[in-house]
């Protein structure tokens, strides 16, 4: 893994997250962009999708420990004891770590469909979503 530099921004923590949580094989990582839509309740979410609790602990002790060893302030930490959905709550950024099948019951994706959805690039960079693809995730 590269060095990583401390973000500067809410939208570099977005991406900083979401890399961390591909490092961790955490799947279907979507960045999504609230600043545009007035009622949400932060500026970024990550989604990620899990396979087990252990997976969801490692992925969350890794932004933890990146966080602290870089100076970022410690995000709010819910759901760890269920193991089922963790939420770190950087405030303008929160971060949900979820199983798979959580996932796919709450549909966060669907339920903020007018955010502006990224995703990571091979080379590791937030990209837009094309229109298409966004079709088939908000279905």
């Amino acid at each position: 893994m590269a060095k990583l530099t401390k973000p500067r921004t809410s939208k570099t923590l977005a991406s900083f997250c979401a890399k961390l949580t591909e490092e961790k094989l955490a799947h279907e990582v979507l960045i999504l962009n609230l600043t545009e839509i007035e009622v949400s309740p932060s500026d970024f979410f990550v989604i990620c999708s899990c396979d087990s609790d252990v997976q969801i602990n490692a992925v969350v002790d890794e932004i933890l420990n990146q966080c602290r060893e870089l100076g970022i302030k410690k995000p709010r930490v819910e759901g760890i004891k269920g193991g089922y959905w963790v939420i770190l709550d950087f405030f303008d950024l929160v971060v949900h770590i979820m199983h798979q099948k959580a996932r796919e019951y709450y549909k966060l994706e669907k339920l903020w469909g007018d955010a502006i959805f990224s995703k990571l690039s091979k080379s590791r960079r937030a990209v837009l979503i094309p229109k298409d693809e966004l079709k088939s995730i908000l279905k």
